[in-house]
């Protein structure tokens, strides 16, 4: 009985001593690879959003939310893909906050990209659009925080 964990059980009568003396049975060696499941390797999806790059992009979306809820007109458009403007300045500071969090996921999720046009407003553009613009402005805004903190 030299496994402290037996004697224990032993001890609070969840296990009978007669089974101590018993020799442990001999243990086959187990191959690495025996006991490993089949793993599926992780990839981009394969389905194009409906408005592909090559069937050129007519469209662009602008939202001027006022309330939280409004996040579901703008998730509807990205999923599209389609880019969104969303102006920001007729939100509550705390809710407009909530939207961006929200906005940077759905466009985490799709692949996407967020970016700061202004104070409150921002571009959300799918996969398969290029944006360009002025880089040197738009990454000392960044450094300064999100609505200037």
């Amino acid at each position: 009985m030299a496994n402290p964990l037996r004697k224990t059980m032993v001890y609070l009568g969840l296990a009978d001593e007669d089974y101590d003396d018993m020799p442990a049975a001999p243990v086959a060696p187990v191959s690495p690879s025996a006991g490993r499941a089949p793993v599926t390797p992780l990839r981009r999806p394969v389905a194009a959003p409906k408005h592909h790059a090559s069937a050129g992009m007519n469209e662009i979306v602008t939202v001027n939310p006022r309330q939280y809820k409004d996040v579901q007109q703008i998730a509807e458009a990205f999923r599209e893909g389609v880019p969104v403007i969303v102006n920001l300045s007729q939100m509550p500071e705390g809710d407009a906050r909530r939207l961006i969090d929200f906005c940077g996921g759905l466009v985490s999720g799709l692949y996407g990209k967020i970016e700061k046009v202004t104070a409150k407003v921002f571009l959300l553009s799918p996969e398969h659009v290029a944006v360009s613009g002025e880089q040197a402005e738009a990454e000392s805004e960044v450094e300064a925080g999100f609505f200037g903190q």
